[in-house]
């Protein structure tokens, strides 16, 4: 039986789609990145926001008209558990539906063929455990899921309606999948969760965080390890040691702050102030003097104003965030904000996001410019042609932060670690030569 998985949306549906293709093939399965080669096609979908279910929706019916006749089309993640009666009413030609705590699962119904559109949303409170994952060959970068689900019921967000309450894996489970990576030739260790700084407080009484990224520090054949989703209320003092201390650890931390206006801020019902956001990044850069603090910002949420704007503008051009990407207000059912008063126009939104992104290029450019000339470790993530290839450094994460364009004399393949020198920056990219 072949199957070609398609994944789209997050990190965590590529670690979802990894651990789905491994059980597939301990049945005997072979996993193939041509559909039209494939018995059954998944599409692992994301449900999110408005411009990822559509672009869910679009591949589902892009497979179905490619599917040709004796293929099943099965679709399965966010968008299926979240709208899994709207779907199985409305696309017919999809066989077989499967929400995001299905995986265990999917295998044994899929290749029996039992089951029904309608009965295979899982039990969200279901306790993690170690997974067997596989990866494509020549992977060097690959995400470790240390939690899933949240608690945070930010009022804008629906992922607790989609994968539940917060619940970590256990920290022996977690190395024991890293040794696993390491096994399979990652270099790159990417923590992921919906809140990364809340691992362990459910499973252990307290914030474990710390602990964990100590004994992931010690697997051989991992060099990098890169902590992402990290809530600004979670980063305690013990975190902040083990970032500065450890070699492995990139001095780049995701802390997704979403606004810094009080105002917007409690309307999210988050749990942060805007001081106590500046406190923290004030922390981060006396304590660890090199680090690199990506965030995330959400503008044009109900109740946002003007002025709140302003103060956002103005935080961005006074605070110099190394890597910054911002959103519109999505409108989503079910969430607190889908009833709120202050509704923002839509266009507005838009403007608004793209008023941040504005501020934040002068600010990448400015940034950017003090590299040069400076060395930095660089991993190789594509080759060019003609002595050039593309990376990133330890301050940038893969697919959304700067790439570094790097000239050699020696042949290098991706994944391999470089060290280079600075020539060139732009607003949000970097020219560079292999130090030999």
């Amino acid at each position: 039986m072949k199957i070609y998985i398609d994944t789209l949306g997050c990190a965590k549906n590529e670690y979802d789609s990894q651990m789905l293709a491994a059980s597939l093939v301990e049945r005997g399965c072979v996993i193939t990145y041509d559909p039209q080669d494939a018995d059954i096609l998944i599409v692992n979908t994301c449900g999110f926001i408005e411009d990822a279910k559509k672009e869910s929706i679009e591949r589902i019916f892009e497979l179905a008209a490619e599917r040709g006749e004796n293929k099943k089309l099965v679709v399965t993640g966010c968008l299926a558990e979240r709208y899994h009666e709207e779907l199985s009413e409305e696309l017919p030609e999809v066989d077989m539906f499967f929400g995001v705590n299905d995986y265990d699962d999917l295998p044994s119904v899929l290749l029996g063929g039992n089951g029904s559109s309608r009965d295979m949303v899982g039990d969200d409170t279901d306790d993690l455990r170690y997974r067997k994952r596989l990866f494509d060959e020549g992977s060097y970068s690959g995400y470790l899921k240390i939690a899933e689900g949240c608690n945070n019921n930010c009022s804008f967000c629906a992922i607790p309606l989609i994968r539940g309450p917060f619940r970590s894996k256990k920290m022996e489970d977690c190395v024991r999948e890293a040794e696993d990576m390491a096994a399979a030739g990652i270099k790159e260790l990417i923590l992921i969760a919906q809140d990364t700084s809340q691992y362990g407080r459910d499973l252990y009484g307290e914030l474990k965080l710390p602990e964990l990224l100590g004994r992931l520090c010690r697997i051989d054949g991992i060099e990098w390890i890169r902590l992402m989703y990290v809530y600004d209320n979670g980063i305690t003092d013990d975190l902040i040691d083990v970032i500065a201390k450890e070699p492995k650890i990139c001095k780049y931390i995701d802390m997704p702050i979403q606004h810094i206006s009080d105002n917007v801020l409690h309307l999210m019902r988050r749990q942060s102030t805007g001081d106590s956001i500046k406190a923290v990044i004030t922390k981060l850069r006396e304590r660890i003097p090199d680090v690199h603090i990506r965030t995330t910002l959400l503008v044009g949420s109900p109740g946002e104003t003007e002025e709140d704007m302003d103060l956002l503008v103005d935080f961005i051009d006074t605070y110099d965030i190394d890597r910054l990407g911002a959103f519109a207000f999505s409108d989503e059912e079910g969430t607190a904000s889908f009833t709120m008063d202050g509704r923002v126009d839509e266009e507005v939104r838009a403007s608004r996001r793209d008023r941040v992104m504005e501020h934040q290029l002068a600010v990448s450019e400015k940034l950017n410019e003090k590299t040069i000339g400076k060395t930095y470790e660089v991993i190789i993530d594509e080759i060019i042609g003609n002595g050039l290839y593309s990376g990133r450094t330890r301050y940038d994460a893969p697919e959304i932060d700067c790439a570094v364009t790097v000239s050699s004399d020696t042949a290098h393949m991706p994944g391999d670690i470089l060290k280079v020198q600075i020539t060139d920056a732009f607003e949000y990219d970097l020219e560079g030569s292999e130090v030999i």
